[in-house]
């Protein structure tokens, strides 16, 4: 019996693990749906190449830094039992956990669109994935440095985000606005008094719709298999996963009045922001969370590209920075007994738990991609961007025109 449990283990976590890879599809089709049309093959290879330097970063070093395995080095013997014991289902929980960290470019990818050169923003994929994102993956997933003993000592609960509010999402928006800020905006996307020059509209709203439902999808083995383990599914993580992506579309489509970019980011807004309590709130709680993020994404995506100045292209950092940060604010305040949750979170916690987040975010993306535009440039030149990422990086155009013999 316990190795028919450990077995179905493997085949759980192994699920996860390919629904949050095929995620990966859906980043993919919703930034070429977004971008302009001489850009959508670049965010196809973006996104594909962005998942293999993540992975062997993360093999090599995040991981390690993360949880003190090191695969890629194989110390002490570490890889060698993972392949032996148990079924291999520390080597199938590696694999899941690579998925949430290939999700951090994948999010970047979205901000920095249509500007960005191509190998230099793989350097930084490597460094960000094997540094930035594993120490606080560690800090708040494994207890590292005694963070999270602190905050029980301190609060009388530890920061609580089940399946990545903060940890995946609002530190891959906090480090996409480090990247955009770094990167500077689109060539001519503003007038020199602030105002906007060129608006860009989505190229393909038919790929854009397809990415919002493929990450839809996925995101229920994002949440639900956070569980790692059969024992510890919980069929209330699928509902709260169900009725904030549900309050999502409702506020989205209503504040942003029928507009379809806004309608189909307000289901992952709703996912993003369910992430950190979906196992502690009520459904009437994540009702309500979905409902404050949706609308929360549609007035900050709006107060950045226009009073900001911000040209964060797909809306990363509202979407998944302020979202993911609302998310873990959230947990605790619809978490707690007196609304209907399942209690033993603390707010004070969730609070200092997502503001460290964002500063380890911020301050991380912000060192490697100065280092990156210092190193190796990183913007493309004002002619490439006017020719498009297509032609000028990998040459050749999303549909190329056929010869006629």
């Amino acid at each position: 019996m316990e190795h028919l449990t450990t077995s179905l283990d493997v085949l759980f976590i192994l699920l996860g693990a390919i629904l949050v890879l095929f995620m990966h599809a859906g980043f993919a089709f919703l930034e070429v749906g977004t971008v302009q049309h001489k850009n959508q093959v670049n965010a196809l290879v973006k996104i594909m190449t962005d998942l293999g330097v993540s992975t062997v970063a993360y093999f090599f070093i995040g991981y390690g830094v993360s949880y003190g395995v090191f695969l890629g080095f194989n110390l002490d013997g570490q890889l060698t039992q993972m392949m032996t014991e148990k079924s291999g289902y520390e080597l199938v929980k590696f694999f899941f956990l690579m998925t949430f960290a290939a999700a951090i470019p994948a999010i970047v990818s979205g901000g920095i669109a249509e500007r960005a050169k191509f190998y230099p923003v793989l350097m930084a994929t490597f460094l960000t994935v094997a540094f930035v994102y594993p120490f606080f993956e560690g800090l708040a997933w494994n207890g590292n440095f005694g963070f999270q003993d602190w905050l029980k000592e301190s609060f009388g609960a530890g920061f609580h985000d089940f399946a990545g509010s903060v940890v995946v999402h609002a530190v891959g928006g906090w480090i996409a606005l480090a990247a955009i800020l770094v990167l500077g905006a689109r060539h001519n996307r503003y007038n020199q008094d602030g105002t906007i020059r060129h608006v860009y509209p989505p190229s393909s709203i038919p790929f854009l719709a397809l990415g919002a439902w493929i990450l839809s999808v996925g995101w229920f083995g994002f949440n639900v298999m956070s569980a790692q383990t059969i024992e510890g599914i919980q069929g209330l993580v699928a509902m709260n996963s169900l009725m904030a992506m549900v309050g999502g579309i409702i506020a989205a489509t209503v504040v942003g009045d029928k507009d379809p970019g806004f309608v189909h980011n307000g289901p992952l807004a709703g996912l993003v922001a369910i992430c950190a309590g979906s196992d502690v709130v009520s459904p009437l709680g994540a009702l309500v969370i979905g409902l404050v993020a949706g609308a929360m994404f549609v007035k900050a995506f709006t107060w950045t590209q226009n009073k900001l100045k911000v040209d964060d292209v797909l809306g990363v950092w509202p979407l998944h920075g302020l979202c993911g940060l609302w998310g873990a604010i959230a947990a605790g305040i619809f978490g707690s007994a007196a609304l209907g949750g399942l209690g033993g979170v603390s707010l004070m916690s969730q609070i200092i738990g997502a503001l460290v987040g964002v500063l380890v975010a911020f301050v991380g993306g912000w060192i490697i991609y100065k280092l990156v535009q210092k190193t190796m440039g990183l913007r493309m030149s004002d002619e490439d961007q006017y020719l498009g990422a297509d032609l000028s990086i990998h040459k050749i155009h999303a549909n190329p025109p056929r010869e006629e013999f």
